[in-house]
């Protein structure tokens, strides 16, 4: 088979997959609210902004990549590309810096920041470039989507992908937790990486009204900006793990005081999200009781206020008895 034929038989793979993949998605309902996302997930290429990623095996990683000389190979490549699942798209010293996020995760997320014709959006984290391009092909070619990340590799490689696949959002090479002034305001901001707070300059570049979804903890918060310096809102109800922002790292309790929580708790994701989400300010056992006391409530019932220089985490109600500041 010569070159040109294999290519489109690639193409033909590539076709096939991402519509099996856009299948998947829509059975987990995360187009409900806004099927919009439907077409993007449909047109946008994803396999151009993984022309390698790493798999996991003993001991280590192993790179699938677009030119190998193996056509199996390329084969495994281009279907693992659409597979709904997170690739690791760059790893150093053994520690995952970049990804591509599973995307039906990617679905919840953009279903949950309800962007509307002519919003402006800034994305915290570039990552491959393929988050901005949906977003471009939602809103758009005019300058509406912007993408910041603080390492030139991941932006410069951002911008080829994009350019590749034929979208041109901004990309800033800067630090995400300060925002992009000189690109505000905006109407929307999603983070594609873990905080453990909500930086403040990014209420400062949106007006009221705007929305900012983010992992947080172990979940996805979205928050109604009030004004630059109030904002507020609650948890979706999936689970979010993401490559923290650069410089900060997540809290995991010692295991000797999880010793003191009985094994179906520790083991219980929701449990273990309100431990991240109160990291240190509730010891497990006293977060155990609450769990046990409360229910053993579920995401949508924890929300976050950001007022001020204040900012906390709570249970049911902001004011209410159950709320832990988080680090400002």
């Amino acid at each position: 088979m010569g070159a040109h034929a294999r290519g489109r038989e690639l193409e033909d793979i590539a076709a096939s997959a991402r519509a099996a993949l856009v299948r998947e998605i829509e059975a987990t309902g995360a187009w409900t609210e806004d099927p919009v996302w439907r077409e993007a997930f449909l047109r946008v290429p994803r396999h151009l902004f993984v022309p390698y990623y790493y798999v996991g095996v003993p001991g280590g990683f192993e790179r699938c990549w677009s030119e190998s000389p193996d056509p199996g190979e390329r084969e495994r490549w281009m279907r693992g590309a659409y597979a709904d699942d997170p690739l690791a798209t760059r790893v150093r010293d053994g520690e995952l810096v970049s990804s591509s996020s599973q995307p039906s995760l990617m679905a919840t997320m953009l279903a949950g920041l309800r962007v509307a014709d002519g919003d402006r959006v800034l994305e915290i984290g570039a990552g491959t470039g393929y988050n901005a391009a949906l977003l471009a092909h939602r809103l758009g070619d005019d300058g509406l989507v912007t993408t910041i990340d603080l390492d030139p590799e991941i932006t410069e490689s951002a911008r080829r992908h994009l350019a590749a696949a034929g979208y041109h959002p901004v990309v800033v090479t800067g630090d995400g937790a300060r925002g992009v002034p000189e690109r505000a305001p905006f109407d929307r901001i999603i983070a594609t990486c873990a905080l453990q707070a909500v930086p403040r300059a990014w209420l400062a570049q949106c007006g009221p009204g705007a929305r900012i979804l983010t992992p947080l903890a172990t979940g996805l918060v979205v928050l109604t900006v009030r004004d630059a310096g109030h904002a507020e809102g609650r948890f979706l109800h999936t689970p979010a793990y993401f490559v923290p922002l650069r410089g900060e790292r997540r809290y995991e309790p010692e295991p000797a005081s999880l010793s003191e929580v009985p094994r179906r708790a520790r083991e219980d994701e929701l449990f273990r999200f309100l431990l991240a989400l109160t990291r240190g300010s509730l010891e497990p056992p006293e977060a155990y009781a609450l769990w046990e006391r409360q229910g053993m409530p579920v995401r949508e019932r924890y929300g976050i206020t950001v007022r001020g220089e204040r900012e906390w985490a709570w249970l049911d109600d902001p004011e209410g008895p159950c709320a832990w500041l988080l680090p400002g």
